[in-house]
């Protein structure tokens, strides 16, 4: 990106280096996540550690301090330099009142903590993990109290992950959707919905060379690049991203229902999305990449959810499915729309239902938000959790792995980051609704395989700006539209009552 204001350039030529190291860290983390031997951990932690502490080194250099500062003094800036200084801006302003020991001793406590969880977690013994977990939520009480806040120390690790996000935002937006997806699901349950019913499709052995064939021909159907972009497999699926020509996403395979599998690889597909189709001239500066978490998972879940668990869509890769998973070749579509759309309460996140989806994040809230009012101690999270569980979807986990140990967010100190993926189901519908009013043939679309008018709605709509606006404000400029639940719930009542 080049510019016509010298400050400008000065900025984005004093940059390269700091998105060097992002570059060599998001790297560094794929390769954690997908092929480093378990004995390197420590020696991966000292790395990644002194990476970011160079990096803020660079950030925080003087002279890049003053050439921000005069740039915000300007005001003949184009909306694209107004963003990167915004970015800059507030990332200079957090990093600046953490000291480097606090750096340092989070990346420590995140390679530490992420390899305890792993352990843990095949175990199902929380004990093991416990510690970890409170030298964690300590080191983050710490950089919350130093970023500061105005009303709730929650707020300051929430706008990390979405600029500007409250806790009084999420408390109207959990008020209205809990209640109301509790009245959906016992709806359907009472009434005996197809959508409840076991499918013998869900509980059936896959070869997994098979699926994996499958997802790749999904792939290749949804138009994805293969020289910019590639798929491995890992314990949990991810997407990270390089650059904009260097994105990367992992799927799994669990050997049995396989719906599971091809929903992870369209879900991380979703994200990669976002940043592929980000305006080239973007590349190596701040705002190259989504606007939030929030904005990228309604990405990721549109394409899960709105276009993946469709009937056009179904329609259309039935005859894949077919193909790769023998014992599908007798099932009708229908048949197979239903197993796409199954609504069960269940214990494990990743695999639940759009239904059900939103009451396992409404879980991870009140225990993040009780943790930073002090009003929930580590070792009392497990049976929260799972009175909450029981509460709100009828079911109780009867291990720490089916419960409290079933994400890896903690480990990684990503306190702030599950609520974004309600945000992304709210705008997902929201995307859904004002892309059918404005396209012609939608569905028959998604039923031919033609994917080109949505990819290039959701370019010019959304994926095009990178992170130049924040994500309130592409949100109203774009849709027009804030976080309003009222359009999801109308989706999954329309979809699931009215079927």
């Amino acid at each position: 990106m080049r510019c016509e204001n010298p400050v400008m350039n000065q900025i984005l030529n004093d940059y390269k280096p700091m998105w060097s190291i992002k570059h060599a860290v998001s790297l560094m983390g794929w390769d954690f996540e997908t092929f480093m031997p378990r004995e390197g951990t420590e020696e991966r932690g000292v790395a990644d550690s002194q990476l970011h502490m160079l990096h803020k080194d660079l950030l925080l250099n003087k002279d890049f301090i003053g050439l921000v500062e005069s740039a915000k003094k300007q005001d003949n800036l184009g909306d694209y330099e107004k963003g990167i200084i915004r970015v800059l801006d507030k990332e200079i302003t957090k990093q600046i009142k953490i000291p480097k020991e606090l750096t340092e001793a989070e990346s420590l406590a995140r390679i530490r903590g992420n390899m305890a969880w792993r352990e843990a977690r095949a175990k199902s013994d929380f004990k093991m993990y416990e510690p970890h977990l409170k030298k964690m939520i300590e080191i983050k009480k710490e950089i919350a109290a130093k970023w500061g806040y105005d009303k709730h120390p929650y707020d300051a690790l929430l706008d990390t992950f979405e600029e500007q996000l409250t806790v009084d935002d999420l408390d109207k937006i959990f008020g209205v959707l809990t209640p109301r997806i509790q009245n959906l699901l016992k709806k359907l349950v009472d009434s005996k919905s197809p959508f409840c019913k076991e499918n013998p499709l869900g509980t059936s052995k896959y070869d997994i060379k098979k699926v994996n064939e499958l997802n790749h021909d999904i792939l290749n159907l949804l138009q994805y690049d293969m020289n910019r972009f590639r798929m491995d497999t890992s314990t949990h699926p991810f997407t990270e991203t390089m650059g904009l020509n260097d994105v990367r996403i992992t799927t799994r395979y669990e050997g049995i229902d396989f719906k599971k599998s091809i929903f992870s690889t369209i879900h991380e597909a979703g994200h990669a999305l976002y940043n592929l189709q980000c305006d080239q001239s973007l590349s190596l500066t701040p705002i190259e990449g989504g606007s939030s978490l929030g904005l990228h998972e309604s990405q990721s879940r549109f394409w899960e959810n709105i276009v993946c668990r469709s009937l056009p869509f179904v329609q259309l890769i039935s005859p894949l499915i077919r193909k790769q998973v023998h014992f599908a070749n007798q099932t009708t579509d229908d048949e197979l729309y239903l197993y796409f759309n199954n609504v069960k309460a269940d214990y494990i996140r990743v695999d639940a239902d759009e239904v059900t989806y939103n009451l396992h994040i409404v879980i991870r809230y009140e225990i993040e938000k009780k943790i930073f009012e002090d009003d929930l101690n580590v070792s009392e999270i497990p049976e929260f959790w799972n009175d909450r569980m029981e509460q709100l979807l009828g079911v109780r986990p009867t291990t720490d792995a089916l419960g409290v140990l079933q994400d890896t967010h903690w480990s990684s100190g990503l306190f702030g980051y599950f609520p974004t993926y309600t945000l992304g189901n709210l705008v997902s519908a929201i995307i859904a609704s004002k892309m059918r009013k404005d396209m012609e043939g939608y569905e028959e679309d998604i039923q031919k395989g033609n994917f080109d008018p949505i990819r290039q709605w959701l370019r010019l709509k959304i994926h095009q700006y990178g992170s130049a606006y924040a994500p309130k404000v592409l949100l109203e400029n774009s849709l027009n539209e804030g976080y309003n639940p009222d359009y999801f719930i109308n989706y999954l009542e329309t979809k699931y009552l009215a079927s």
